[in-house]
């Protein structure tokens, strides 16, 4: 049999495209942060995780462009071997200190951080424990690691100390959750999550890629709920508030040097261009010296919250910038997403299995440089578009 087979009998996408309902891989020509540009076609982002807005911060951008001015375009190799520059290891030592942590290490992608984290931490005797909620490259690295790996409830601890419990003594044991919940919004349970792993023998890491630079003064999820002394890993990304890309993570010495000589997603992969490396670090830089930012995000996320639970619509449980509109059926959902794209708001339509069967959503999210005059406007056609396709009365 061809193995190419199931792509030429492919023909969803296809067939989505052809109707107009096809919501993803849309080519912007203008992102200015807060509007973007689709042919000519003027929307209201809501669909991003530049959650402070800096990705068109006059510091961070002129950062990354004196980067390519004095170091070029790329290292042209790993940091085992040629591509570490002082930029890197500044990087790493601030952003240790912004989390409380002794050291840290930055790879090229965050998808790398929990490929190669958990793939260097976990083995093959070992046990991985992860909430059914976690992001798909947490799920990937414990694949990745050979460590058997089991599953708890979303948020449930009474399901977690039952999955720990039942465990042997003997294995290494790594419960790895996310801070804050990409889709929904809502935040892990630190405070009871990691008494409870402690209680078992467990090492805890926590994923904050949508909590840092938002939550905890901008430190996180992690600092929010004041646990970390006690939270032995944090990764995050430097693709939502740090306006750049790569990732990172942040622990003891002795784990991050270990980490930094295994995990193969760092040995064999080039390192972070300068341009992405000065980038983090003048966004690391901003949040330090001007809080207002994530104290803006928030405001303006609880308005928006507000705003729709007032309408009768569904934000789940919530308490974060990520705001979700639970619909719960594919049709109407991408139904919803077209009307609001024609009526000029970008959000972003979430199906299963990103989210379970009857929690499909809008997963809408909100900016700090978002105005009070784009919100109203959202809010307005949010209601117009709802009562039109029978979501609210």
């Amino acid at each position: 049999m061809d193995i190419f087979k199931k792509c030429y009998e492919f023909t969803t996408v296809k067939q989505a495209v052809a109707e107009g309902y096809y919501p993803y891989f849309i080519p912007l020509s203008e992102n200015e942060g807060t509007e973007v540009d689709y042919r000519g076609h003027r929307l209201i982002m809501c669909g991003s995780n530049n959650y402070l807005g800096l990705t068109t911060h006059p510091k961070v951008k002129e950062a990354a462009i004196e980067a390519i001015r004095r170091y070029g375009t790329s290292c042209t190799g790993s940091r085992f071997l040629n591509g570490t520059l002082e930029l890197h290891e500044q990087l790493e030592h601030e952003l240790a200190e912004w989390v409380g942590k002794e050291a840290a290490l930055i790879f090229s992608t965050g998808m790398q951080v929990n490929l190669g984290t958990v793939s260097a931490i976990a083995g093959r005797d070992d046990i991985v424990i992860l909430d059914k909620d976690d992001h798909a490259s947490i799920v990937d690295g414990a694949f990745l690691s050979f460590a058997k790996i089991e599953r708890f409830r979303h948020n449930d601890m009474n399901h977690l100390e039952r999955v720990l419990k039942s465990l042997p003594e003997e294995p290494g044991k790594l419960v790895i959750v996310d801070g804050l919940f990409s889709m929904e919004g809502d935040l892990s349970p630190l405070p009871e999550l990691v008494p409870l792993a402690k209680k078992y023998g467990a090492r805890v890491m926590v994923d904050d890629a949508h909590g840092m630079g938002v939550l905890g003064g901008g430190r996180g999820t992690v600092a929010h709920f004041g646990m970390t002394a006690e939270v032995d890993l944090i990764m995050s990304t430097f693709s939502k508030s740090f306006a750049s890309l790569g990732g990172f993570v942040a622990g003891e010495a002795d784990v991050i040097s270990w980490i930094k000589h295994y995990a193969r997603s760092l040995i064999f992969s080039a390192s972070m261009s300068p341009a992405n490396t000065a980038a983090a670090l003048a966004a690391l830089r901003v949040m330090k010296t001007e809080p207002q930012h994530s104290e803006r995000v928030l405001k303006n996320a609880e308005k928006m919250r507000l705003g729709f639970k007032s309408m009768g619509l569904d934000t789940g449980n919530s308490v974060t910038p990520v705001v979700p509109i639970i619909v719960g059926d594919d049709q109407l959902t991408f139904l919803f997403w077209r009307r609001l794209f024609e009526e000029g708001v970008f959000v972003n339509p979430v199906i299963a299995p990103a989210v379970p069967q009857g929690r499909q959503l809008l997963r809408t999210s909100y900016m700090a440089t978002h105005t009070d005059q784009q919100l109203d406007r959202v809010l307005e056609i949010f209601r117009r578009v709802a009562k039109e396709i029978g979501l609210i009365n």
